[in-house]
């Protein structure tokens, strides 16, 4: 197997000034298959039941919300005002819709682990 120059990855010397690479040549002895896993024992940690996943990813995207949403009475404060344009709260009512939406998958997700 014959490697191929690093001019082929990289160009030539005077784009790579600060590389010195020769060659990399991956010889296919020095792969060795190694078993499996023993499958009786427990892998993960028993602290993070998927039922606290849950739970910690809906206590997240409920502050998300809530921020979003503080954001979105601020932009509807400011149109009224005449400070910013309209345009301005449909992208804050997609924000906030967004949110609210995954909050909810979170919460239904939550009630249905056992």
């Amino acid at each position: 197997m014959t490697p191929l120059p690093w001019t082929a990855f990289y160009g030539p010397p005077a784009a790579v000034s600060t590389i010195r690479v020769v060659s990399v040549m991956i010889d296919p002895a020095w792969i060795v298959p190694r078993p499996l896993a023993e499958q009786g024992g427990i892998v993960h940690t028993p602290g993070m039941t998927l039922r606290n996943a849950a739970l910690l990813a809906l206590l997240g995207t409920i502050l998300i919300t809530v921020l979003l949403a503080f954001h979105l009475v601020l932009d509807v404060m400011n149109v009224a005002r005449g400070l910013v344009p309209a345009v301005r709260l449909v992208s804050s009512l997609i924000y906030t819709f967004g949110a609210l939406s995954v909050a909810l998958f979170f919460f239904a997700f939550h009630k249905a682990q056992r």
